[in-house]
């Protein structure tokens, strides 16, 4: 079965791959967050796990 991902959490992942949250990255992610003008919890996860990653140094800005 095909799980597909949504475009903020192939945005995560692009992230996490690259272990760099870059400039183009975060305008994706925020502009789908505002197209979407919600987000779910799955990506409300991804994107908190993004964070404490990059808070505790394992993913640069």
């Amino acid at each position: 079965m095909y799980n597909h991902k949504s475009v903020i959490r192939n945005l995560v992942s692009r992230a996490l791959l690259i272990k760099r949250l870059t400039s183009e990255i975060e305008n994706m992610i925020n502009i789908e967050l505002s197209a979407q003008g919600h987000i779910n919890d799955i990506d409300y996860e991804a994107l908190e796990y993004l964070m404490k990653a990059v808070d505790q140094g394992k993913v640069s800005s």
